[in-house]
């Protein structure tokens, strides 16, 4: 550690005070490890016009908010949003390994005050033709679609979405957690870009969790990340490319985009194991126009290999298989903690009523789901319906399951009903031949679909996307 640039940080008081009026404030740590670090930014016209900073515990700790103050005084905020901790630890000459974590408070503090700033209607640039915006989750996709955006030689900045904060949510695996945010900064600033984070917990909680919670506690099986990307994250982050500056949006999704000459339409990517188009299929059209996906003609074995050759330490993390918010703790424990939904016995039915058996709460079982339904029979049993009001599981066969009609309500069309030709009913399943059988649209946006053939597992609350040709030209949700 160089002694006389530390104690300059050490001693300096020049920016310590009171948060200037309108700033945007971070802070990091706190009780549990006794150091406090706290950093306000007011930002005029896109530059920290003025920062002050106070901290408590250790003198690294000090010393390491004072010379981020000092560091992003007058900087602009995508020259902010470049600190991360090694600069902070080269700015005051090199802490010691156990005192390293005063470094990563500072920049913490920072970052939260920029997060602050990002959630706000600041604009902070004027449009740059070829600036984008990269949503960054810690993962190798979107570190590899910021790789290639940089490789093409775009100016490019990293965001991270906080969506979800639990202490029994496996932070590691959730890519959405406070974990992920500094992975995604670490990962952003290995590659030489600045990175910011935008805090939509809020909102996330009251629309997406608690329809989650919400569609199971009313029996049904709801698909939170179609909402979450079609009503909260994409929109948000599109709103802060814009306010950056930025031409589009950039994720690390595999799906494409096509022209049916009226306008822009989602449709799947060349890898359709990993195709994401379903996921993304109640994003507005008009957001599109602002969305690149650089993965679309990839495969994931690919992205894989150009996340090693380019030492990406995301190169082998693997993929979650979880909701983000789920990660850790299973959907059972969390709809008990989040909902209420307490396990209690009811009857497993057959069609005609006679019950066969008992079950442990309607909210642990869904439309087409045969393992775990605890009853024996000549044939493979499903589970045909649940009710939650009488708390029954209604199971039979899987002819019994099969059907060639489906009803969707809040029904969203992009384009003319008669251009629909196929639905996909589930994530990964294949599109089936149908056509839209109403001419009319119901009061609650409810529509009836023929398929052409059976499909077994049609589930109330998840999707019905509508499909013409590769063009997915609406959706709905899948009623009983």
């Amino acid at each position: 550690m160089e002694r006389d640039v530390f104690e300059h940080y050490l001693t300096d008081e020049s920016r310590r005070g009171e948060a200037p009026r309108g700033a945007f404030t971070g802070a990091a740590g706190g009780a549990a490890c006794g150091d406090l670090s706290r950093v306000s930014l007011a930002i005029e016209e896109g530059v920290v016009a003025r920062v002050t900073f106070d901290a408590e515990g250790c003198g690294a700790t000090l010393a390491a908010t004072a010379a981020v103050a000092e560091m992003v005084e007058g900087e602009s905020v995508l020259g902010a949003a470049r600190i991360g901790t090694e600069e902070v630890d080269a700015a005051i000459g090199g802490l010691t390994p156990t005192k390293r974590h005063a470094a990563q408070l500072a920049a913490d503090a920072l970052h939260r005050g920029l997060a602050g700033a990002a959630a706000s209607t600041e604009r902070f640039a004027a449009e740059s033709p070829d600036r984008v915006l990269v949503a960054m989750s810690g993962g190798v996709d979107s570190a590899v679609a910021a790789l290639l955006e940089r490789e093409r030689g775009a100016e490019v900045i990293g965001v991270t979405l906080k969506l979800w904060a639990d202490p029994e949510t496996d932070g590691a695996k959730a890519c959405c957690s406070p974990e992920a945010v500094l992975g995604a900064r670490s990962q952003a600033h290995s590659l030489g870009i600045p990175h910011l984070t935008l805090d939509l917990e809020e909102e996330f909680r009251r629309r997406v969790v608690a329809a989650f919670v919400s569609g199971y506690t009313a029996g049904a099986t709801p698909n939170p990340c179609i909402v979450c990307n079609g009503e909260v994250r994409i929109a948000a982050m599109v709103d802060l490319a814009e306010r950056l500056g930025a031409t589009h949006l950039v994720t690390g999704h595999y799906a494409r985009i096509v022209d049916d000459g009226i306008g822009p339409l989602l449709a799947a990517a060349a890898d359709h194991a990993k195709d994401q188009s379903y996921m993304l299929a109640a994003m507005p059209p008009p957001l599109l126009g602002r969305l690149r996906f650089p993965l679309t003609e990839l495969h994931k074995p690919q992205v894989r290999e150009i996340a090693a050759r380019h030492d990406l330490a995301a190169a082998h993390k693997p993929e979650s298989q979880d909701l983000c918010f789920l990660a850790g703790q299973g959907k059972r424990k969390f709809l008990r903690r989040h909902g209420g939904l307490e396990d209690r016995e009811g009857a497993v039915l057959d069609r005609s009523g006679t019950p066969l058996g008992r079950h442990r709460g309607h909210h642990n079982y869904t439309v087409g789901q045969r393992r775990g339904i605890g009853v024996s029979a000549d044939a493979p049993l499903y589970v045909l319906a649940t009710d939650a009001e009488v708390n029954t599981v209604t199971v039979g066969t899987r002819e019994e399951l099969s059907t060639r009609t489906v009803r969707i309500c809040g029904a969203v069309l992009h384009r003319d009903r008669a251009s629909v030709d196929a639905v996909r009913l589930r994530y990964r399943s294949r599109p089936v031949p149908a056509t839209i059988a109403v001419t009319e649209t119901g009061a609650d946006g409810s529509l009836e679909v023929a398929l052409s053939e059976e499909f077994a597992g049609a589930s109330p609350g998840q999707t019905a996307v509508l499909l013409a040709g590769e063009a997915i030209v609406g959706h709905g949700t899948i009623v009983s």
